[in-house]
C-alpha cells in the first residue's frame, strides 16, 4: 500500500472515529457529567484547533490561533459541525496530493514560536495519530461515567467499511 493510499485510508477512519466518539458524547447528560462533558468537548476542541493549524501549515497559509485551543468552548453541536466540515477539507486535501508533495518538507511555526520543518506526510500523520491520543482521553472520560464507548480502532474500522475482509479472513483460514 503506498505511502498516499495509507493515508487516505487512516483520514477516514479518523472521520468515521470522531462521528463514533462525538455521537457517543451526546450521552454525556449537560448537569450530570457537567465536568466530564465539559472536559471532553475541550479536548476535541483542541484536536479541531491543532487540525485547523496544521491544514493552515499544509498550503502555507497563515492562521489566526496563537494556541492550541479556543478560549471559549464551543457547543457539542457546532463542534460536531466543525470537526466533520474539517475531517471533510483533509480528505479532499488528500486527493490533490501526489508523492513528491507528500514528501516535500514545509517549514511553519508552532503556536509558542518554535520553528517546526515537516513533510507534508510527516504532518498529516501527526494529525491523525495526535487525534486518536485525545479520542482515548475522552474514552477514558467516557468510562469514567458509566458511558458506552465508541470501538475506535483502525481494525474495527476497516472490517466495518470493508466486511468482505472478514468472510475472505474465513476463507484463507479454511484454505489453511
Amino acid at each position: 500500500m503506498s505511502a498516499s493510499a495509507l493515508l487516505r485510508t487512516l483520514f477516514n477512519y479518523q472521520t468515521w472515529a470522531h462521528d463514533e466518539l462525538l455521537e457517543r458524547m451526546e450521552g454525556f447528560d449537560p448537569e450530570l457529567h457537567r465536568d466530564a462533558r465539559h472536559t471532553a468537548i475541550r479536548l476535541i476542541n483542541h484536536c479541531l484547533v491543532v487540525n485547523q493549524i496544521f491544514a493552515a501549515h499544509l498550503v502555507g497559509k497563515a492562521h489566526d490561533f496563537s494556541m492550541d485551543n479556543t478560549e471559549h468552548t464551543p457547543t457539542l453541536k457546532d463542534l460536531r459541525t466543525a470537526v466533520a466540515t474539517l475531517d471533510r477539507w483533509y480528505l479532499d486535501y488528500l486527493e490533490t496530493m501526489t508523492p513528491a508533495l507528500l514528501a516535500e518538507r514545509v517549514p511553519f511555526v508552532f503556536t509558542d514560536g518554535d520553528k517546526g520543518f515537516m513533510s507534508r506526510e510527516e504532518m498529516l500523520t501527526h494529525v491523525v495519530t495526535h487525534g486518536g491520543y485525545h479520542r482515548g482521553e475522552v474514552g477514558r472520560l467516557l468510562r469514567q461515567e458509566s458511558r458506552e464507548l465508541p470501538y475506535d480502532t483502525f481494525a474495527v474500522y476497516l472490517h466495518q467499511a470493508e466486511p468482505s475482509r472478514r468472510l475472505q479472513g474465513a476463507q484463507e483460514a479454511q484454505a489453511a
